[in-house]
């Protein structure tokens, strides 16, 4: 497989030729008619509008699923939201599965986007195991509100970006949250290389494919067994002071 042509030239294609219906069901991995789901969503959206429920949404996923690349083993049932919600951690694609999964369940459409984005503020376990600093296919929910597609990025919980002296990412359920570029010291934190289009559902197969292309190291790792190790445990070591740099 040639991951190299799958990168699109708009963040809007639709890459599994998904109809908009879809974007309210439920599916394989975005299992949002699973009971953990459905109570969770109801629990957290509340009362109010759509954009109102988004945003309780957002908050809860964002912080109370801890973000976490090590330990979502490379296997397609712990992608599913359910199971990425009943552990309480995951990372970036399965984070914003949970966030599709709690929006259609509480009647919002929303599907899944995918994009290559270099983060310079990883740690160094992790880019070790990567070999890159290229984050591939890095994953954010689009949501359908006031009559268009609003990006939503609940991938770090306000705990994590504490330890790494990073904004958390706010969404106001209007405009486009993706990742601030810059963290509090005006460092460059993150930009965005290339799209990989919008999926109904995760698409899993072509993600763990291309993991094993870009990342041989980790994905072998993820696919053994969970990698363990606790990533804001090390970022908060390597940003404290006196700590050497990268």
């Amino acid at each position: 497989m040639d991951y190299e042509s799958l990168k699109t030239p708009a963040d809007d294609v639709v890459r599994d030729d998904a109809s908009f219906e879809a974007y309210r069901l439920s599916g394989d991995l975005i299992d949002s008619q699973h009971p953990i789901i459905v109570a969770y969503a109801r629990r957290m959206a509340g009362e109010g509008s759509d954009q109102e429920k988004a945003l309780r949404l957002y908050y809860a996923v964002r912080d109370e699923l801890r973000y976490d690349p090590y330990n979502t083993p490379m296997k397609r049932e712990a992608y599913r939201a359910s199971t990425t919600l009943a552990a309480g951690h995951g990372y970036c694609v399965n984070k914003a599965g949970v966030m599709a999964a709690v929006c259609r369940a509480v009647g919002i459409p929303a599907r899944l986007g995918y994009a290559d984005v270099r983060n310079h503020m990883t740690t160094r376990r992790l880019s070790e195991l990567m070999g890159s600093d290229v984050f591939y296919y890095h994953g954010y929910t689009d949501v359908w509100l006031g009559g268009r597609w609003v990006k939503a990025t609940p991938a770090f919980n306000r705990e994590l970006t504490d330890k790494f002296g990073l904004k958390p990412l706010d969404w106001d359920a209007v405009g486009d949250s993706i990742y601030h570029p810059f963290d509090l010291g005006g460092r460059r934190h993150m930009e965005y290389l290339a799209y990989r289009g919008v999926f109904a559902d995760i698409p899993f197969e072509e993600i763990r494919g291309a993991f094993r292309h870009y990342y041989p190291r980790l994905s072998k790792g993820q696919e053994e067994m969970a990698l363990g190790g606790d990533f804001g445990a090390e970022g908060a070591a390597e940003t404290a002071p006196g700590a050497k740099t990268k």
